[in-house]
């Protein structure tokens, strides 16, 4: 496993640990054994992850899914913590980091900011221009269903287009923050939002972001 992904899978494992099986998490209606169990089958069952994207497959992830959740808790944190299986895809290193820094870095934050005693993580500048990469490439893809204009803006004035179209809502926020909202973490993410004030409240409320 490379760096990123690798250093997000440790500290997700370690904040599910310490949150413990019932903690609410920013997923909605999971809590932190659900997720636990979703990351579990993602990676190790692909006969039904596909069910994470495909509606026809949606009722066999749900099933073996809350077969998964019923497993003792510290079996499936163990299993996050080490990692794929040698067959599985994710096991590849570039595969790994590609499809896995965004998803632990998304989930870690789910569990973390759904606690009330959350504190802001500072993220190292390599990291965060890691996770800038990453949206700002797939802008387009999280921003599709947004009701209207949407730009990304780092504090240094990067921008990326996640929607073209009138009014433009410009969302600034560090690199980090800008991963959650257009993942659609729109209430948990610290950014600013300048606009027509019925797109921002539109904006906010939007489902934004592809199922993780």
């Amino acid at each position: 496993m490379s760096t990123h992904a690798k250093r997000e899978r440790l500290l997700l494992a370690d904040l599910l640990e310490a949150a413990g099986p019932g903690a609410p998490t920013l997923c909605d209606g999971w809590t932190t054994r659900d997720l636990a169990a979703h990351l579990v089958v993602r990676e190790r069952r692909a006969d039904a992850a596909g069910g994470i994207m495909l509606a026809a497959l949606k009722s066999r992830l749900d099933r073996v899914q809350a077969e998964f959740a019923a497993k003792p808790y510290e079996e499936l944190i163990q299993l996050i913590r080490t990692g794929p299986p040698r067959m599985s895809p994710y096991a590849l290193k570039q595969l790994d980091e590609a499809a896995n820094t965004v998803e632990f870095y998304v989930h870690a934050e789910d569990v973390r900011r759904a606690q009330p005693d959350w504190t802001p993580r500072e993220l190292d500048a390599v990291f965060a221009n890691a996770l800038w990469s990453r949206v700002e490439k797939a802008a387009r893809v999280l921003g599709r269903k947004a009701p209207v204009g949407v730009v990304l803006r780092r504090p240094d004035g990067q921008t990326a287009v996640a929607r073209r179209g009138t009014p433009v809502v410009t969302v600034t926020g560090e690199p980090g923050e800008l991963v959650l909202f257009a993942f659609g973490r729109q209430e948990a993410a610290q950014v600013e939002m300048e606009g027509d004030k019925d797109a921002i409240e539109r904006l906010r409320d939007a489902k934004l972001g592809i199922a993780m």
